[in-house]
């Protein structure tokens, strides 16, 4: 597959996953009249079922990372990759940013609002900065350690528990917290807040790998390499 279309299916997943994520917040947000718990699981529960799809549909063009930590998690293990992984993994992070963009954008134009917004929700403090490193270290043990063919189900399933479990609901994705933070809505993050969730995301990621090489007992595959997904062990 070229990477054009490998960068346009990563474009596109990541589109399609934050239009769910903010346009199930704002559909939750307007029905749920005002029970931010109710709003919150139908949120999550949105999320999990775009996640799965997307994952499905998408991972056997690109490996289905839609975020840029996954992105280079699996780019620096994969220096035996057929192909430039780091031409491959800076088209991949740029579509990735692209599509969140865009994905925040087309909740806004399906519910008639504001394309262009910022949120004014702060998510700030210690206990929302771990909890990000937390999700984002759990994702990646999920994704290295995924039996083959089941990545899909595991990664939906981790991040609509970790969205109950961590004090942040688990962005764990840069490009999310992109989406989000252009979307002053109920999965909205304000812009003062998003340095340290990406800082905190990092600091997860490399957690996440740490662990996966204590419990791994095979090499680790190539990006993208024939035949398989990234999502692989």
């Amino acid at each position: 597959m070229t990477l054009a279309r490998k960068a346009f299916a990563e474009f596109i997943g990541t589109a399609g996953l934050l239009c769910a994520v903010i346009g199930s917040g704002i559909m939750a947000e307007r029905l749920s009249g005002g029970n931010t718990g109710v709003a919150l699981l139908a949120n999550t529960l949105a999320t999990v079922f775009a996640l799965f799809v997307l994952i499905e549909t998408l991972g056997p063009v690109s490996g289905a990372h839609f975020n840029p930590v996954v992105t280079l998690v699996m780019a620096s293990r994969s220096a035996a990759a057929d192909e430039p992984w780091v031409r491959l993994a800076m088209a991949f992070i740029a579509c990735q940013l692209l599509g969140a963009v865009a994905g925040a954008w087309l909740a806004h134009a399906m519910f008639d609002m504001s394309l262009l917004q910022v949120s004014t929700k702060p998510r700030d403090g210690a206990g929302q900065w771990l909890a990000e490193a937390v999700a984002t270290a759990g994702l990646i043990l999920v994704i290295l350690r995924a039996p083959a063919g089941k990545a899909a189900g595991l990664v939906a399933c981790y991040i609509g528990a970790a969205y109950w479990f961590t004090a942040s609901t688990s962005f764990a994705n840069p490009a999310a917290v992109l989406g989000r933070m252009l979307s002053d809505s109920f999965a909205g993050v304000a812009p003062a807040s998003a340095p340290a969730f990406v800082l905190a995301q990092c600091a997860g990621a490399a957690a996440g790998v740490g662990l996966a090489r204590l419990l791994r007992e095979t090499p680790p595959e190539p990006l993208c390499a024939p035949g398989n997904s990234v999502n692989r062990p």
